[in-house]
């Protein structure tokens, strides 16, 4: 799969029912052209949540979502053959027969390569970090920064991490025809809970995480002890990949959304739409492995549709508690590390994290209830939102409970800072908001801060 010789290309790519030959070349009126078919989908996705697709900060949503896809599908429109073939060295003393596994220069280690992809069972972005090792033979090394490149283009596709294992290692083997070529991925799925089970599922796992691996040449037996040299390399970097998924296993599929299938019946015209995405991206929607991807992707979405939920949050409504005004002393109250699901309105892509909340109470005022203020954080947190507004409606709605002295602090992994041009890892955002005495009260802020604790958003 995956290989680099244009013939085994073409079939491999049609055997996934994908008829594309090396990559597609578009010109700019059929680029322009691809580019306003996505945003007419999009328009009748944003349409189908209830949401103004002329309000301000929806109106350049579809073509953001548009050029987003485009920039993360990339890989469709690239040759592996250009990258490897004009990267390859001679390098004397790797004859074979010579040396380790055949090759004087033994095994080389390219470690911790940072990539992402889209799940092509629910057209969710997830991330990847990717180990490559190779033995080299034919007296030629290839450049180590290529290695990194021929994994970009296949992650740059709709992918499961088996396949894209598999496609990485297949690519390597044929293009620089090593002795053998070993590639274990570490992927992480962002697994969000629907709005109603958000409520009752208090330990809700953020992440789905598997390890995979692909070897070809001396690395194809699994058991072989290269292998135990190539994980021993990751091992002393503190890489732990124990827990390889077996490729035999029963469990086939790792993708979250796979639950939402069980749901009921999708809106057709959104549905049409998302068949159209991915149409426009050169995917054929009767793929085997696409069949459910629309109607998944769609059923996702409605969590984040735009109603006007009424919220009574168990019998407080929205009416303020009085505090008693005295000169009696105030505490600082907080409730940490509430956390929070939510869909950004510009890219269509979700991002979570953890909600701080802190008020000051009169003395002899009981505080409110963590269960509560972690339903004020769901009501805003399932919608299309931007992270600054989102902090701001925490604080406004919990200041009509708790009173005016309120500060919200908001931490979130945004899944676009990994998706497009920047693809940064590891980043996070931080949002604050401060109403009352937080607004003029240095230390009282500086006290609510220093109570955030340092592992909030691990993971």
């Amino acid at each position: 799969m995956g290989a680099l010789d244009e013939g085994h290309f073409n079939v491999e790519l049609k055997g996934n029912g994908v008829k594309l030959g090396g990559c597609i070349e578009l010109g700019f009126e059929e680029e322009r052209e691809t580019t306003v078919a996505i945003e007419d989908a999009v328009k009748v996705l944003l349409q189908g949540l209830g949401e103004d697709i002329n309000r301000e900060g929806l109106r350049n949503t579809p073509l953001r979502v548009a050029k987003a896809l485009r920039e993360g599908t990339r890989g469709y429109r690239q040759k592996v053959t250009d990258i490897v073939q004009g990267a390859l060295f001679p390098e004397s003393g790797l004859e074979s027969g010579i040396g380790h596994a055949g090759g004087a220069g033994g095994l080389v280690v390219v470690r911790d390569l940072d990539l992402f992809s889209y799940c092509e069972s629910c057209l969710l972005p997830f991330q990847v970090k990717c180990h490559i090792g190779y033995v080299p033979s034919g007296q030629r090394v290839v450049g180590l920064s290529k290695l990194s490149r021929v994994a970009d283009v296949f992650s740059k596709r709709l992918q499961d991490p088996q396949r894209l294992a598999d496609e990485v290692s297949s690519a390597l083997q044929d293009g620089i025809k090593p002795t053998g070529v070993a590639v274990i991925l570490q992927c992480s799925h962002i697994h969000f809970p629907n709005f109603e089970s958000a409520f009752l599922d208090s330990n809700h796992r953020g992440w789905v995480k598997v390890i995979v691996c692909s070897g070809s040449g001396v690395f194809e037996n699994d058991k072989a002890d290269i292998w135990g040299d190539f994980l021993s390399l990751l091992r002393f970097r503190g890489i732990n990949v124990e827990k390889i998924h077996p490729r035999d296993s029963d469990d086939k599929c790792w993708c979250p959304s796979q639950a939402i299938s069980k749901m009921g019946a999708a809106n057709s015209g959104m549905i049409a739409a998302v068949a159209s995405i991915l149409r426009s991206l050169g995917e054929d929607p009767l793929r085997n492995e696409l069949l459910g991807t629309p109607t998944r992707f769609v059923k996702w979405l409605m969590n984040f549709r735009n109603c006007n939920l009424e919220m009574k949050l168990n019998g407080f409504g929205l009416c303020r508690l009085d505090a008693v005004r005295s000169n009696g002393n105030k505490d600082i109250h907080s409730e940490l590390n509430l956390p929070f699901w939510s869909q950004c309105e510009h890219h269509l892509l979700p991002f979570q994290g953890f909600v701080h909340i802190g008020y000051i109470s009169t003395e002899g005022v009981n505080p409110i209830g963590k269960t509560l203020l972690q339903s004020i954080v769901h009501f805003h947190g399932f919608k299309l939102q931007v992270q600054e507004r989102l902090t701001r409606q925490i604080a406004e709605t919990a200041s009509s409970l708790l009173g005016e002295d309120v500060m919200v602090v908001v931490e979130a992994n945004h899944t676009c800072m990994i998706s497009r041009g920047i693809e940064k890892f590891g980043s996070n955002t931080a949002t604050v908001a401060v109403l009352g005495r937080f607004s003029t009260d240095p230390v009282a802020r500086a006290n609510f801060l220093e109570s955030i604790p340092n592992s909030a958003t691990a993971g």
